[in-house]
């Protein structure tokens, strides 16, 4: 499928590992290019090295930055301003979760979520609006969870930051639009990642395979598919909401779950 983006710019956020390193290895396969940052410098190095590998003649920029310090993102978008002269794209990826009931989540935790899941969007947003505002294929992708809309109460705190997420992706989407500027969201269910990864290596059976044990898994938590999603098939939903395949698509939010929504 031609994505037409080929020669864009995209930028991730949150591009040096999982669903964020997914996206932008299919970015640069379908030849678009493309700025991702990371906190961890050993960690982005590993992925810059890697993608080059695999596309040598693409054009990228990693780049060491917290999505949590506005000065740093500042400076981000201004290095991809000098690099590539636009943003097309912008997908927004960065934070985990943090898993405990209402009686265990201590107040830092809350501030801590509210603010990773609500400034790891609106400093990037701020930061790259104005290129983004010169494009005409101008979007904004975020990687929000299904808890959005269907909290769990082991975790409560990512839960309502979830849904604050939501709310204002949508608030924005009207709000920008008139701008050029589309805005959705996937809302992902569970999927494979390093924190699963680490399970894994702790389970009862020893010689259980990782695929019978994500199945048993996905049994438990009730997913009809009966697997955990992969970070290919999440980066895929992002790449066809952040192209013009959904140019009349704003605000929208893309379940992303293997059938474990439960709303309407």
């Amino acid at each position: 499928m031609n994505l037409q983006i080929k020669g864009r710019v995209a930028v991730v956020t949150g591009g040096s590992s999982g669903i964020g390193f997914a996206t932008v290895k299919l970015l640069l396969a379908a030849e678009a290019k493309v700025a991702f940052c990371g906190r961890d410098r050993g960690r982005l190095a590993s992925a810059d090295a890697a993608l080059r590998e695999a596309f040598p003649h693409a054009e990228m920029l990693p780049y060491c930055c917290d999505v949590l310090d506005p000065q740093q993102v500042g400076r981000f978008a201004q290095e991809v301003g000098r690099e590539f002269g636009a943003v097309d794209m912008l997908i927004n990826n960065a934070g985990q979760g943090y898993v405990a009931h209402f009686d265990a989540t201590p107040h830092e935790a809350w501030l801590r979520e509210a603010g990773l899941k609500l400034f790891g969007v609106i400093h990037p947003l701020q930061a790259f609006l104005p290129l983004l505002e010169q494009s005409d294929i101008a979007s904004v992708t975020c990687v929000n969870s299904l808890l959005a809309r269907q909290p769990e109460p082991h975790m409560i705190a990512t839960s309502a930051a979830r849904a604050a997420l939501l709310n204002m992706t949508l608030n924005l989407s009207n709000e920008l639009i008139v701008k050029g500027v589309r805005i959705n969201s996937i809302l992902l269910g569970m999927v494979e990642s390093g924190q699963w990864r680490r399970r894994y290596q702790q389970r009862q059976d020893p010689v259980q395979s990782w695929e019978a044990w994500t199945a048993e898994l996905a049994t438990e938590r009730g997913i009809p598919m009966g697997r955990l999603g992969k970070p290919e098939e999440a980066a895929q939903a992002l790449l066809f909401l952040a192209s013009p395949l959904a140019s009349f698509t704003t605000g929208a939010a893309l379940d992303v779950s293997g059938g474990f929504a439960r709303q309407l």
